[in-house]
């Protein structure tokens, strides 16, 4: 059955799944981690005594890291792939986009763009919660993938005291490959 624009955009606005809460705080441990494996050498991020002759309390988290601290992981990642392989969708708005374009074949996906505003910093201690909004849906497009629609999620990041630190819009394209698509016409 054909995907109607005007049936997905009916999902814009709503939240797209509860709000993810970080299994841990903000901590040095995974700071360095991540700026290790960026191969950052901001000082602020690891050095208490460079932070503070910035004129900061200490040392902070590198803005684009505030994602991983609310990552599901794997086991949650299969768990729900487990289900989609059955034709189930969890009862969230998101869950129930998606299985819309997975019975149509949409099934593919890549990240097309991300775009983050850093309002306030976080600094060890401090716990993240990102609550999802989708923003918009859009389609169907032709691309060098294959035709797809994009969906555009609207994330907030707020801390322990609801005071948002991070604001970003995410994009991906559910696409049917371009070999499928051919296939199928």
């Amino acid at each position: 059955m054909p995907v109607q624009l005007e049936e997905l955009r009916e999902f814009i606005g709503l939240e797209a799944e509860p709000p993810r809460v970080a299994r841990y705080q903000v901590n040095e441990a995974m700071i360095r981690n991540w700026v290790e494996a960026h191969d950052d050498h901001n000082p602020v991020y690891v050095d208490a005594e460079a932070a503070r002759a910035t004129g900061r309390d200490g040392v902070v988290m590198p803005p684009a890291m505030v994602s991983t601290w609310v990552m599901n992981g794997y086991r949650r990642w299969r768990a729900v792939q487990a289900a989609r392989a059955t034709g189930q969708a969890e009862d969230f708005a998101y869950s129930r986009l998606l299985k819309i374009l997975d019975d149509a074949g949409f099934t593919s996906v890549v990240a097309t763009n991300v775009d983050q505003r850093y309002l306030h910093e976080l600094r060890p201690g401090d716990h993240v919660t990102c609550h999802f909004t989708i923003a918009d849906v859009f389609g169907p497009k032709t691309t060098g993938l294959g035709e797809g629609w994009f969906i555009t999620l609207h994330k907030r990041y707020v801390d322990q005291d609801d005071r948002t630190v991070v604001e970003e819009d995410f994009r991906i394209l559910r696409f049917r490959p371009a070999a499928a698509s051919t296939q199928e016409s």
